[in-house]
């Protein structure tokens, strides 16, 4: 990934700006976490907490481990969620070891291109056995897309592609479209 430095003191206001349908796609994040109630959840891609802050307002027992590139984003979780357990890292190291019930990722592994994605996915399976995802998607009609995306830092992949890589990885997944260029997926590791 390249490096970029979002403003903590500014992102909300920014990605509002930038996502529209970033509150949809959080609450329907948000209901899928809650609905699976985890006991403890790895959130990829921290950033300031926002995802993470909404579900433990409704699952306020859960124990939660994030993980995130950027310091500065961090420091302002912290601030945020005392009680979490937040680590420098980015979403191609070594994820922590687990388990956990469920990992979660809002907005960032679009940053990932397809092979990222794919490795990705296969390092969540062998930590969580359930994962929801909610990021930007490649539409299938390209009039629809209304993210911008400069495919430099940001990679999106189509929903198809995703449900592929996540099922190569020992998921059953389902995605529904908050928009025609914002999905969640929902994904359930196979027994096996």
């Amino acid at each position: 990934m390249a490096d970029f430095e979002w403003d903590p003191d500014t992102y909300l206001e920014e990605i509002l700006d930038e996502v529209p349908g970033f509150r949809d796609l959080q609450a329907a994040v948000g209901d899928a976490v809650a609905e699976a109630a985890p006991r403890s959840v790895l959130e990829l891609g921290t950033g300031t907490g926002e995802t993470a802050r909404a579900v433990l307002e409704r699952l306020p027992s859960t124990r939660w481990t994030g993980i995130d590139a950027s310091e500065p984003m961090l420091a302002h979780a912290r601030e945020r969620l005392p009680d979490a357990d937040l680590r420098l890292g980015r979403l191609e190291d070594p994820l922590p070891p687990g388990p956990f019930d469920l990992a979660v990722s809002v907005l960032a592994v679009h940053h990932l291109d397809g092979e990222g994605k794919r490795s990705l996915f296969a390092r969540v399976a062998s930590v969580a056995p359930a994962f929801v995802l909610g990021d930007v998607v490649v539409p299938e009609r390209p009039e629809d897309a209304v993210v911008e995306i400069d495919w430099v830092m940001d990679t999106p992949s189509s929903v198809p592609e995703q449900l592929e890589w996540l099922a190569e990885a020992g998921y059953d997944a389902t995605a529904s479209l908050v928009r025609p260029d914002l999905a969640v997926f929902e994904a359930r590791r196979r027994s096996r």
